[in-house]
């Protein structure tokens, strides 16, 4: 049986490309070049990188991106939008990865995989997989639903606030597991309807940390994660959905 997150984007591209949360793009990517110090030669992977929006933006500026995703529709959605520059689409799962040390920056924006993952070791061999991806002095940037967020505030509310096409509903976020189980209704790119059954894994800070310094990273740095707008001056706060994790060797 198909997983909610592959029953969504079975046919949700063209619709993902209209929601709120993916047009940060320009400002997210000009945090990632600052990170990099605008470096041209390194490579760069993007693991769940949807219809390419990261991947392609930096491919036109200049760099050489793989992106991978679970969805083809996704994928072929990225292949359209990125002809003729040098980024390269594939499908693939990452929790099932075999690069070893090709990369010299790995990036996962908007959970790309990460949390979306029905247990908790799923979530952590996406990491895991990450991190032998990377150069022995590769850097890992990525965004993750922040655990303190539904502490003081209700998801279903907040998602029901903002611009995007489907509603949830029925949220019982379960503080044993961190994990919000939710109804989410929306309707694919053919206008078919479609009533999924969530599960989301959101994360402390100390959990993150925790688990990237198990995978060898040594310096972990994470702040708010806002739309289009990443930056090491926004300390991490109750009111961040997502928090921006940038872990280095």
């Amino acid at each position: 049986m198909k997983q909610w997150y592959e029953q969504l984007f079975e046919n949700y591209s063209r619709k993902y490309d209209e929601e709120s949360f993916v047009q940060g793009t320009v400002g997210e990517c000009d945090f990632i070049e600052k990170e990099i110090a605008h470096d041209q030669f390194i490579k760069i992977l993007d693991v769940g990188c949807g219809t390419g929006r990261h991947a392609i933006e930096l491919a036109e500026r200049g760099y050489s991106v793989k992106g991978i995703d679970l969805s083809k529709a996704q994928i072929n959605r990225a292949k359209e939008k990125g002809k003729g520059l040098s980024v390269d689409f594939s499908v693939a799962d990452a929790r099932s990865l075999e690069f070893q040390a090709e990369f010299d920056l790995v990036i996962m924006i908007c959970e790309g995989g990460f949390s979306l993952m029905e247990t908790d070791e799923m979530n952590y061999q996406i990491l895991a997989n990450a991190s032998k991806a990377l150069q022995s002095n590769g850097k890992f940037i990525f965004t993750a639903l922040n655990g303190l967020f539904p502490l003081f505030h209700s998801v279903k509310e907040f998602i029901n606030s903002g611009t995007e096409k489907g509603l949830a509903s029925e949220n019982t976020f379960d503080l044993m597991t961190f994990r919000d189980h939710s109804i989410y209704e929306t309707e694919d790119d053919s206008g078919n309807k479609l009533s999924l059954k969530c599960n989301e894994r959101y994360y402390v800070p100390s959990e993150i940390t925790w688990l990237l310094k198990s995978l060898g990273f040594t310096k972990v740095d994470i702040y708010g994660a806002r739309l289009g707008q990443f930056s090491r001056s926004d300390a991490l706060s109750t009111e961040d959905y997502e928090m921006l994790v940038i872990a280095e060797r």
